[in-house]
């Protein structure tokens, strides 16, 4: 029965943690030592007494905390270039450079709605990709132009969409600054699982994915949100406009130039190298011996760093230990047997399969660090279902995906909503999340549904 079913129940456990803002570490370790209990204890062994169930209880938690522990091995490789890209987007941060780059691009912003809405899409992802600074951009371009947008009667739920594709897109279909940790996981979690892809094999089917999150960005832009919006103009507005000219007088220092310089290295080294970790490191190297990084500042950028990414690092190192207790529990079988029986089949699998990865996703709020935990269930189902590798990686990366849009715990929502909501006149849940949710995870089933079928 599903119900005794040690997959089953961690993961309902952990989704309804998640969606009750329990922390989500502390969700994935409860629902971790759950299952753990559940295939090593079964919550009995008390028959011989109280102190012989107790002691049995607490072994089931020690072996299971030591599996736990083991598994999170597989993802220090992810967690260092987590940390290293935190660092190197707080270098970026700790000087003018992110302010002056966007000064000179809003220079270029168009009068026109939907070109307005288009460059703010094309800024957002060259930082996943060109200058890894995730979220950090967006306090700085955004509040600025709120002015701008207001006057033009932009509608922000297109902005929020717009800010959303550019933050998740280009990770999902290309192997470039965050894309590469985001396929180099789903390489290593369908190894772990028994499967053996190239990274090659991964971006040649991600594409899927970015280009079913460019249909919901055009729908959303050119049909549903083209309409005037009201907005009124407050007094932050007003302040923000006299900030705007304070940029206008920046300029590049030896400063900002070391720090450019370090950015694009990092971006070659990893392209060259296909380590995200080295070129990283490589980057604040470069960034410390020019100038960039002054020597005393380099323990608080290091520090800034942490906090920006550490959080998010220590998720993926749970989340990996995580899926080692879901393999050992003996329950992924079961389900895979159950889910094989009323699935009716490739089409009713991979609806299903999806299903499932939005509700974990949607809970955790990560698509990095519920690969794993959905890798350990999807491949033996896909396995058992007849569908070829390449499917496999389409699943597991949309399924994963599909937590980033639409969750009000994911960055890529949360980081919109920041510079959206500056003045107060932008809702998180209605004006971020829900059209996210609708304009990029309806595309993304499809596509995944569809490409899974056809590849």
């Amino acid at each position: 029965m599903l119900y005794t079913n040690p997959v089953v129940v961690s993961i309902l456990v952990m989704t309804i943690l998640c969606l009750l803002r329990f922390n989500i570490l502390l969700s994935i370790l409860v629902s971790a030592l759950v299952a753990g209990v559940m295939y090593k204890h079964g919550f009995s062994g008390f028959e011989d007494g109280l102190a012989s169930g107790f002691k049995s209880l607490l072994d089931a938690l020690a072996d299971t905390t030591s599996t736990l522990i083991t598994g999170m091995k597989g993802n220090l490789e992810t967690s260092l270039s987590y940390i290293l890209l935190g660092a190197l987007a707080a270098a970026i941060a700790n000087t003018n450079l992110t302010a002056i780059l966007i000064n000179g691009i809003s220079k270029f912003l168009s009068s026109n709605r939907i070109n307005f809405i288009l460059t703010i899409a094309f800024v957002a992802c060259l930082s996943q990709n060109l200058i890894p600074v995730h979220i950090a951009f967006i306090p700085i371009l955004i509040p600025p132009l709120l002015v701008l947008m207001n006057k033009m009667g932009i509608d922000r739920r297109a902005v929020a969409c717009a800010l959303t594709f550019g933050l998740q897109a280009p990770y999902v279909s290309l192997s470039v600054g965050f894309g590469l940790l985001f396929h180099n996981i789903i390489k290593k979690e369908l190894e772990n699982n028994g499967i053996k892809v190239e990274l090659s094999d991964i971006s040649s089917v991600m594409w899927i994915g970015g280009a079913s999150m460019l249909v919901g960005l055009l729908l959303a832009v050119f049909i549903f949100y083209v309409k005037r919006r009201k907005y009124e103009n407050t007094k932050f507005e007003e302040q923000e406009l006299r900030e705007v000219e304070h940029a206008r007088n920046l300029k590049m220092t030896r400063k900002e130039w070391a720090v450019l310089g370090g950015a694009v290295a990092a971006f070659i080294v990893q392209i060259y190298a296909g380590s995200l970790p080295l070129g990283a490191l490589i980057g604040l190297i470069i960034m410390v011996i020019f100038g960039g990084i002054e020597y005393k500042k380099i323990d608080k950028i290091m520090d800034n760093g942490l906090a920006m990414m550490g959080f998010i690092a220590f998720i993926m190192l749970v989340a990996a230990g995580f899926g080692s207790v879901l393999r050992e529990s003996g329950g992924i079988e079961q389900l895979v047997n159950f889910a094989s029986s009323i699935s009716g089949g490739k089409l009713g699998g991979a609806f299903l399969m999806l299903l499932i990865g939005l509700l974990v996703t949607m809970g955790i709020g990560t698509s990095f660090g519920t690969i794993p935990i959905l890798a350990s269930i999807y491949v033996p189902l896909s396995l058992s279902l007849g569908f070829s590798n390449a499917a496999i990686i389409l699943l597991i990366g949309i399924a994963a995906a599909l937590g980033d849009a639409g969750s009000p715990a994911s960055d890529s929502t949360l980081g919109p909503t920041s510079g959206l909501n500056a003045d107060g006149q932008h809702n998180h849940i209605y004006d971020t999340c829900v059209p996210t949710f609708i304009f990029f995870n309806i595309p993304l089933m499809i596509g995944g549904i569809v490409g899974a079928m056809l590849l």
